[in-house]
C-alpha cells in the first residue's frame, strides 16, 4: 500500500511530466538579457568621462542649491526633532557631518537621514518631470559615504558628481517606464520610492561595486521603499526623502557585503510584481551600456526645476500669476493691496486634492496650498521664506482673501508638471476684472533660474547657519568640483 505522501508525489512527477512534454520547459531568462542586470552594468560601467560639460554644468548647480537648502533646513523643527532622536536613540559614530551642526557626526546612513530631511523639511528642493525631488534623495548619501570612505581612498570631485549624476539618472530612467509617473502622484511619494532606487545607484557606483552587485542593491532597495501621499503636508513627508537617502545607502552597503536579492526587479513578470507594484502601467526596457562614444544622460535633455521659494512645486504657477495682478492692484491703491478691494479670487488650477487646501492650518500645510499661496502673492507681490512664519500666516488681511476664493480645474489643465499652468482672475469690489497667468514659471526646466539668481538663493540659505565668507567658499568649491582631485575639500566645507 502506498501511502498518502507517496501518492502525491507520483500524481505530481506524473503532472510535471505531462507539463514537460505538452508545453517544454520554461527557460530562466540569463542575466545579461535581463532589464535589472542592464541597470547594475550601466552604474558599474558608467564612467568620468561619460559626462558632458552640460551635465557637468547642471549637476554642480544642483548640488549648490540642495546643500544651500539643507543648511537652512537644519534650522527647521522637524530636522531638530529627527537629529534629537538619532542622538538619542542610537551609540555614537564619529564619522559623517551634519547640516548645520558644528562639531557633530553620525554614522554614514543616520547622517544622510537627518541630511535629507533637512533639505525636504521646507520643501525648497528641486523637482524634475516626471515628478520627483532627485537631489534630496542621492546628494545626503553620496556626501556621508564620501566621509566614510578613509582619507587615502576619498573619490575625486569627478567621481563624486559621477555617483551624483548616476543616482540622478536612474530615478529618471524608471519613471519614463510609466505613464502614471508622469502626472502629479495620488497614491505614493515618488522620491520615497526611486529616490530610495536612485540613492542605490549612487553609493553602488561610489563604492564601486561589480555588475551583479549594483543589480543587487537596486533590488534591496526596492524592499525598502514607498511612503503614502497621505503624509504630504505634514511633518513626516521630509521623513520620505531622508529615508530615501538612507536606505538606498544600506543597499548599496548590504550588497557590498554579499547580501542578494531577485534579479528581476525591474523587469516585467507576469504574476510576481517587482517595480510594477508601484506604477501598474510600467514596461521597462533595458538600459543600454556606456560605450566609447558616450552616454546621453537625461539631464543633458532636461534642466532642473528649482524653487525660488520653500513651496510645493505646483504653487509656483498661481505666485508668479497672482504676483501678476498685484502689480495692477498696487497701482490702483498706491502701494498697498488691501481685501476690501477684492470681491472674489478664482484659481484655475490642476485638480489635485492634497494641494487643495482652503485654510491651512500649519506651515507644511501652506506649502500644499493653492489658496494660500496666490493669496500670499496677492497681499505681498511675492512669496517667500517669511511667508509661512506664524505671525505671516495669521494676517486678518490673509485671512479674509482666503474666505473669497474659489477653484476650477479646466479640462485642459492637467496634473502635470510639464504641462500645467495656472491662472488668478479676481474680482475687485467695483466689478472690473483683472486677470495673470503663468505657463513657465521663473525656475521651471523650459525657464531655468540664471547662475546668479541660483547663487543669490544659495546665499541666503547658507547665511541662514554659516558666515558669509564660509558660504563664499562653498560656492566657489562646488562650481569647481569637476577639477579637484579630492572631494575632502567640499567635506571640509561642511564640517
Amino acid at each position: 500500500m502506498l501511502s498518502t505522501l507517496q501518492k502525491s508525489l507520483k500524481a505530481g512527477q506524473a503532472v510535471r511530466g505531462l507539463h514537460k512534454s505538452a508545453v517544454g520547459v520554461l527557460k530562466r531568462p540569463t542575466p545579461e538579457d535581463t532589464v535589472t542586470s542592464s541597470f547594475g552594468k550601466f552604474i558599474s560601467e558608467i564612467k568620468p568621462q561619460h559626462l558632458s560639460p552640460v551635465v557637468l554644468h547642471r549637476s554642480k548647480r544642483m548640488v549648490l542649491d540642495s546643500i544651500g537648502v539643507g543648511l537652512i533646513g537644519s534650522t527647521t523643527e522637524v530636522f531638530q526633532l529627527v537629529l534629537q532622536h538619532c542622538q538619542h536613540m542610537y551609540a555614537p559614530d564619529n564619522i559623517s557631518f551634519v547640516y548645520g551642526r558644528r562639531g557633530t557626526k553620525l554614522s554614514p546612513t543616520l547622517a544622510s537621514f537627518v541630511n535629507g530631511v533637512a533639505t525636504h523639511s521646507m520643501d525648497f528642493d528641486d523637482t524634475w518631470h516626471p515628478a520627483t525631488h532627485p537631489s534630496g534623495a542621492v546628494l545626503p548619501a553620496v556626501l556621508a559615504l564620501s566621509d566614510m570612505i578613509p582619507a587615502h581612498s576619498k573619490p575625486s570631485g569627478l567621481d563624486f558628481l559621477l555617483a551624483f549624476n548616476v543616482g540622478v539618472e536612474i530615478q529618471g530612467r524608471l519613471m519614463r517606464f510609466s505613464n502614471e509617473a508622469h502626472n502629479i502622484p495620488k497614491r505614493f511619494h515618488p522620491p520615497s520610492v526611486v529616490g530610495t532606487m536612485g540613492s542605490a545607484a549612487a553609493c553602488a557606483r561610489l563604492l564601486s561595486l561589480d555588475p551583479s552587485q549594483c543589480s543587487h542593491a537596486l533590488s534591496i532597495a526596492a524592499s525598502l521603499a514607498g511612503a503614502p501621499m497621505a503624509n504630504a503636508a505634514t511633518q513626516s513627508k521630509p521623513l520620505h526623502i531622508g529615508n530615501a537617502s538612507r536606505l538606498g545607502l544600506e543597499a548599496a552597503l548590504l550588497a557590498s557585503r554579499g547580501l542578494e536579492a531577485s534579479p528581476l526587479v525591474l523587469d516585467s513578470v507576469e504574476g510576481v510584481a517587482g517595480f510594477s507594484a508601484f506604477y501598474e502601467d510600467y514596461v521597462p526596457q533595458p538600459l543600454e551600456s556606456p560605450s566609447d562614444n558616450g552616454h546621453v544622460f537625461l539631464l543633458e535633455e532636461q534642466d532642473m526645476g528649482f524653487k525660488r521659494f520653500p513651496a510645493h512645486l505646483g504653487m509656483h504657477w498661481v505666485v508668479d500669476a497672482a504676483a501678476s495682478v498685484h502689480e495692477v492692484l498696487v497701482g490702483v491703491d498706491a502701494g498697498k493691496v488691501s481685501p476690501s478691494q477684492v470681491q472674489d479670487i478664482l484659481l484655475r488650477v490642476p485638480k489635485s486634492k492634497y494641494i487643495n487646501r482652503p485654510f491651512p492650518e500649519s506651515e507644511h500645510e501652506a506649502r500644499h496650498s493653492f489658496q494660500f499661496n496666490a493669496c500670499s502673492a496677492l497681499l505681498d507681490g511675492e512669496v517667500t521664506v517669511q511667508s509661512f512664519s506664524e505671525a505671516a500666516m495669521n494676517r486678518p488681511e490673509l485671512l479674509a482673501l482666503l474666505s473669497r476664493v474659489r477653484l476650477e480645474h479646466p479640462h485642459d489643465n492637467p496634473a502635470n508638471f510639464n504641462l500645467m499652468y495656472g491662472e488668478v482672475q479676481v474680482t475687485l469690489a467695483g466689478g472690473d476684472i483683472l486677470k495673470g497667468r503663468c505657463d513657465t514659471f521663473y525656475g521651471h526646466w523650459r525657464n531655468p533660474l540664471t547662475n546668479e539668481s541660483l547663487r543669490k538663493k544659495f546665499r541666503y540659505n547658507a547665511g541662514a547657519v554659516l558666515p558669509s565668507e564660509r558660504v563664499e567658499q562653498l560656492i566657489e568649491v562646488v562650481e569647481d568640483l569637476d577639477r579637484h582631485e579630492n572631494c575632502r575639500v567640499l567635506l571640509s566645507q561642511l564640517q
